[in-house]
Protein backbone atom coordinates (compact mmCIF):
# COMPACT_ATOMS: atom_id res chain seq x y z
CA UNK A 1 0.00 0.00 0.00
CA UNK A 2 1.33 3.85 -0.95
CA UNK A 3 -0.01 7.30 0.11
CA UNK A 4 0.05 8.73 -2.61
CA UNK A 5 2.28 11.56 -1.26
CA UNK A 6 5.50 11.14 -3.71
CA UNK A 7 8.90 11.04 -2.15
CA UNK A 8 11.15 11.99 -5.35
CA UNK A 9 10.86 12.63 -8.68
CA UNK A 10 13.20 9.80 -10.39
CA UNK A 11 14.06 9.46 -13.94
CA UNK A 12 13.55 6.25 -16.58
CA UNK A 13 17.70 5.79 -16.46
CA UNK A 14 16.64 3.17 -19.64
CA UNK A 15 14.83 0.69 -20.67
CA UNK A 16 15.71 -2.99 -21.79
CA UNK A 17 13.76 -5.20 -23.70
CA UNK A 18 12.88 -9.20 -22.39
CA UNK A 19 11.43 -11.29 -24.25
CA UNK A 20 8.29 -9.35 -24.99
CA UNK A 21 8.23 -7.27 -21.63
CA UNK A 22 10.97 -4.71 -20.30
CA UNK A 23 13.26 -4.22 -17.38
CA UNK A 24 12.91 -0.85 -16.46
CA UNK A 25 16.18 0.81 -14.42
CA UNK A 26 14.75 3.96 -12.79
CA UNK A 27 17.79 6.69 -11.19
CA UNK A 28 15.99 7.59 -7.67
CA UNK A 29 17.44 11.07 -7.13
CA UNK A 30 17.25 12.12 -3.72
CA UNK A 31 14.80 8.82 -2.86
CA UNK A 32 16.87 6.99 0.14
CA UNK A 33 17.18 3.80 -0.73
CA UNK A 34 18.72 2.44 2.71
CA UNK A 35 15.89 0.81 3.82
CA UNK A 36 14.79 -0.90 0.71
CA UNK A 37 15.43 -4.57 0.16
CA UNK A 38 15.24 -6.79 -2.65
CA UNK A 39 11.46 -7.58 -3.29
CA UNK A 40 10.28 -4.46 -1.82
CA UNK A 41 7.67 -2.46 -3.84
CA UNK A 42 8.28 0.86 -4.92
CA UNK A 43 5.37 3.41 -6.83
CA UNK A 44 6.70 4.28 -10.49
CA UNK A 45 4.17 7.11 -11.76
CA UNK A 46 1.01 5.21 -9.74
CA UNK A 47 2.27 2.16 -10.63
CA UNK A 48 3.03 -0.80 -7.73
CA UNK A 49 6.80 -2.74 -9.37
CA UNK A 50 8.77 -4.88 -7.18
CA UNK A 51 12.74 -4.07 -7.16
CA UNK A 52 14.67 -6.75 -8.55
CA UNK A 53 18.42 -5.28 -7.96
CA UNK A 54 19.53 -2.64 -6.08
CA UNK A 55 22.14 0.13 -7.50
CA UNK A 56 23.53 3.20 -5.61
CA UNK A 57 21.63 5.90 -7.08
CA UNK A 58 18.04 3.33 -8.34
CA UNK A 59 16.42 0.24 -8.97
CA UNK A 60 15.76 -2.14 -11.62
CA UNK A 61 12.38 -3.46 -12.02
CA UNK A 62 10.37 -5.93 -14.56
CA UNK A 63 7.35 -5.06 -16.13
CA UNK A 64 4.75 -7.33 -17.48
CA UNK A 65 3.32 -6.89 -21.14
CA UNK A 66 0.06 -6.73 -19.16
CA UNK A 67 1.07 -3.85 -17.32
CA UNK A 68 3.14 -2.23 -20.42
CA UNK A 69 -0.24 -2.32 -22.06
CA UNK A 70 -2.62 -1.15 -19.64
CA UNK A 71 -0.65 1.60 -17.91
CA UNK A 72 1.39 4.98 -19.42
CA UNK A 73 4.76 2.87 -18.59
CA UNK A 74 4.19 1.52 -21.96
CA UNK A 75 4.88 4.61 -23.68
CA UNK A 76 8.08 5.59 -21.20
CA UNK A 77 11.42 6.57 -22.74
CA UNK A 78 14.56 7.19 -21.22
CA UNK A 79 15.17 10.31 -19.43
CA UNK A 80 11.46 10.48 -18.55
CA UNK A 81 10.40 11.94 -15.11
CA UNK A 82 8.60 9.57 -12.86
CA UNK A 83 6.83 9.71 -9.37
CA UNK A 84 8.27 7.63 -6.68
CA UNK A 85 7.08 6.27 -3.50
CA UNK A 86 8.48 3.73 -0.99
CA UNK A 87 5.49 1.41 0.13
CA UNK A 88 3.70 2.40 3.02
CA UNK A 89 5.35 1.58 6.95
CA UNK A 90 2.24 0.86 9.56
CA UNK A 91 4.20 3.58 11.23
CA UNK A 92 4.22 6.20 8.86
CA UNK A 93 1.82 9.16 8.75
CA UNK A 94 -1.06 8.97 6.14
CA UNK A 95 -0.81 12.22 4.31
CA UNK A 96 -2.74 11.51 1.41
CA UNK A 97 -5.59 8.57 0.94
CA UNK A 98 -4.98 4.24 0.57
CA UNK A 99 -3.65 3.66 -2.71
CA UNK A 100 -3.02 0.11 -4.21
CA UNK A 101 -0.41 1.00 -6.59
CA UNK A 102 -2.72 -0.96 -9.11
CA UNK A 103 -3.82 1.45 -12.10
CA UNK A 104 -7.45 1.36 -12.82
CA UNK A 105 -6.90 3.02 -16.28
CA UNK A 106 -5.46 5.35 -18.50
CA UNK A 107 -6.48 9.38 -18.84
CA UNK A 108 -5.72 12.11 -20.58
CA UNK A 109 -4.87 15.93 -19.35
CA UNK A 110 -7.66 17.91 -21.36
CA UNK A 111 -6.17 21.38 -20.06
CA UNK A 112 -3.95 23.42 -17.63
CA UNK A 113 -5.36 26.87 -16.44
CA UNK A 114 -3.48 29.00 -14.13
CA UNK A 115 -5.67 29.66 -11.12
CA UNK A 116 -3.76 32.07 -9.03
CA UNK A 117 -0.26 31.05 -8.35
CA UNK A 118 -1.99 27.17 -8.24
CA UNK A 119 -2.88 25.64 -11.71
CA UNK A 120 -6.37 24.20 -12.94
CA UNK A 121 -6.47 20.82 -14.56
CA UNK A 122 -9.04 19.05 -16.34
CA UNK A 123 -8.90 15.27 -17.02
CA UNK A 124 -10.70 12.56 -19.39
CA UNK A 125 -11.46 9.48 -17.98
CA UNK A 126 -13.09 6.64 -19.94
CA UNK A 127 -16.71 6.04 -18.61
CA UNK A 128 -16.47 2.58 -16.55
CA UNK A 129 -14.02 4.66 -14.49
CA UNK A 130 -15.69 8.27 -13.95
CA UNK A 131 -18.51 6.67 -12.08
CA UNK A 132 -16.10 6.42 -9.33
CA UNK A 133 -14.60 10.14 -8.97
CA UNK A 134 -16.75 12.49 -7.32
CA UNK A 135 -16.54 15.95 -6.16
CA UNK A 136 -14.22 16.31 -3.24
CA UNK A 137 -13.54 12.84 -3.24
CA UNK A 138 -9.86 11.50 -3.77
CA UNK A 139 -8.55 10.21 -7.08
CA UNK A 140 -4.48 8.62 -7.60
CA UNK A 141 -3.02 10.43 -11.35
CA UNK A 142 0.18 9.34 -11.63
CA UNK A 143 0.70 8.08 -8.05
CA UNK A 144 -0.54 11.42 -6.61
CA UNK A 145 -3.60 11.92 -4.22
CA UNK A 146 -5.65 14.46 -5.16
CA UNK A 147 -8.74 15.77 -4.50
CA UNK A 148 -11.62 16.41 -7.11
CA UNK A 149 -13.19 19.72 -7.02
CA UNK A 150 -15.89 18.85 -9.68
CA UNK A 151 -17.25 16.62 -11.94
CA UNK A 152 -18.96 16.87 -15.48
CA UNK A 153 -19.48 13.25 -17.49
CA UNK A 154 -15.95 11.49 -17.95
CA UNK A 155 -14.40 14.74 -17.11
CA UNK A 156 -12.60 16.22 -13.95
CA UNK A 157 -10.90 18.66 -12.30
CA UNK A 158 -8.18 19.46 -9.70
CA UNK A 159 -5.82 22.34 -8.67
CA UNK A 160 -2.00 21.78 -8.15
CA UNK A 161 -0.49 23.94 -5.80
CA UNK A 162 2.97 24.91 -6.84
CA UNK A 163 4.76 22.57 -4.44
CA UNK A 164 3.01 19.37 -6.24
CA UNK A 165 3.97 21.02 -9.58
CA UNK A 166 7.49 21.82 -8.76
CA UNK A 167 7.78 18.19 -6.87
CA UNK A 168 6.10 15.81 -8.69
CA UNK A 169 6.33 15.08 -12.58
CA UNK A 170 3.46 17.07 -13.07
CA UNK A 171 5.63 19.98 -14.24
CA UNK A 172 6.76 17.72 -17.17
CA UNK A 173 2.95 16.82 -18.14
CA UNK A 174 1.56 18.72 -21.08
CA UNK A 175 -1.79 18.86 -22.56
CA UNK A 176 -3.04 15.91 -24.65
CA UNK A 177 -0.35 13.30 -22.23
CA UNK A 178 -1.84 10.05 -21.32
CA UNK A 179 -1.73 9.29 -17.13
CA UNK A 180 -2.01 6.25 -15.25
CA UNK A 181 -5.74 6.85 -12.60
CA UNK A 182 -6.40 4.57 -10.21
CA UNK A 183 -9.80 5.26 -8.03
CA UNK A 184 -10.70 5.32 -4.31
CA UNK A 185 -11.08 1.86 -3.43
CA UNK A 186 -13.31 2.65 -1.26
CA UNK A 187 -16.16 3.96 -4.10
CA UNK A 188 -15.00 0.25 -5.40
CA UNK A 189 -16.63 -1.18 -2.29
CA UNK A 190 -19.71 0.60 -2.37
CA UNK A 191 -20.42 -0.15 -5.60
CA UNK A 192 -19.87 -4.23 -4.57
CA UNK A 193 -22.23 -3.90 -2.05
CA UNK A 194 -24.76 -2.05 -3.82
CA UNK A 195 -24.69 -4.46 -6.59
CA UNK A 196 -25.54 -7.12 -4.53
CA UNK A 197 -28.00 -5.44 -2.91
CA UNK A 198 -26.68 -4.46 0.59
CA UNK A 199 -27.44 -0.77 2.40
CA UNK A 200 -23.57 0.50 3.32
CA UNK A 201 -23.34 1.45 6.91
CA UNK A 202 -21.05 1.62 9.58
CA UNK A 203 -20.84 -0.72 12.66
CA UNK A 204 -22.36 0.79 15.86
CA UNK A 205 -20.33 -1.53 17.83
CA UNK A 206 -17.10 -0.27 16.00
CA UNK A 207 -18.10 3.85 16.12
CA UNK A 208 -18.67 3.32 20.18
CA UNK A 209 -15.22 1.62 20.13
CA UNK A 210 -13.36 4.80 18.32
CA UNK A 211 -15.28 7.30 20.35
CA UNK A 212 -17.73 8.19 17.48
CA UNK A 213 -21.54 7.06 18.85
Amino acid sequence: MFTGIIQSVGRVARLEPRGGDVRLHVDTAGLDLADTQLGDSIAVSGVCLTAIALEPHGFSADVSNETLSLTSLGQLKAGDPVNLEKALRLADRLGGHLVSGHVDGLGKVVSITPDGRSQRWTFEVPANLARYIAAKGSVCIDGTSLTVNEVAGNRFGINLIPHTVEHTAFHARRVGDAVNIEVDVVARYIERLLSRGETPKLDEAFLKQHGFA
